[in-house]
């Protein structure tokens, strides 16, 4: 069955990367989550999709300039401002103390081919083992090397590159990064790409898929998992699919 995935959460209906995003997208349904990670300026990780506050929050300048105490007084309601409260940007040791009360999955996605966080690595491994999450826990990243490193750090954690543009026989790259799946943009990963990795055993989770005809295709022809903003929907689909 193909899993689903919510991209930061809930983020078609709830502020992205927040508590509410992730609580409600279990609500919805969704099999696991996909979330980013970045690192302020005291080493704490958080969980943000820009290098900046600027987009998701009140505040304005670079996550990794604030103090956590700092970062955490900030709004991240971001553009649901009808919401009762403020969202706060969460750590990723809240997430993860969460989630290991659910039965969900999570990739991590480690934000650091902009800024070069020294020492993420170490600290997203140690703390998912601390929450004994290693085999719910999937670390991918536009950085390689850094998703190299995290295998070499935690071989028993799974690694998934991201590709943002279509890749020559990508399963064949994935079992040399010793990754067990890849997780391309929707649009570079077509059926036969899909077929051929999963036929070599590599798994496949294109992000991030919103389009109707695009969750349908993707949950006939067996993907690994999709990654989207909207998993009622996707929900919706696989249920109607199944039951043809």
């Amino acid at each position: 069955m193909t899993l689903i995935l919510a991209h930061r959460g809930y983020a078609a209906e709830y502020p992205e990367n927040t508590m509410l995003a992730f609580k409600e997208a279990e609500k919805a349904g969704a099999d696991g989550l996909e979330l980013d990670v970045q690192m302020t300026r005291d080493g704490e990780l958080v969980v943000i999709h820009d290098e900046k506050v600027d987009r998701t929050t009140d505040g304005t300048g670079l996550v990794k300039d604030y103090k956590l105490e700092d970062l955490r007084k900030l709004d991240a309601r971001f553009k649901f401002q009808s919401l009762p409260k403020k969202e706060q940007i969460p750590t990723l040791a809240e997430v993860l103390e969460w989630l290991s009360g659910t039965g969900m999955v999570c990739n991590i996605e480690l934000k650091n081919s902009i800024i070069p966080y020294e020492g993420m690595e170490e600290k997203v491994i140690k703390m998912v083992r601390d929450y004994d999450l290693s085999d719910r826990i999937i670390i991918s990243s536009f950085n390689h090397y850094s998703i190299v490193q995290s295998y070499l750090l935690a071989p028993e954690i799974e690694i998934a590159p991201l590709l943002s543009e279509g890749l020559y026989m990508p399963w064949i790259y994935a079992q040399s990064i010793k990754a067990k799946g890849f997780h391309p943009h929707w649009r570079a990963a077509p059926d036969q790409i899909i077929t051929a990795s999963l036929e070599s055993g590599i798994d496949v989770r294109p992000y991030t898929v919103n389009k109707e005809a695009e969750l349908e295709r993707l949950f006939k022809v067996n993907c690994t998992a999709v990654i989207t903003d909207e998993p009622a929907k996707a929900r919706r689909i696989r249920d109607k699919i199944k039951q043809a």
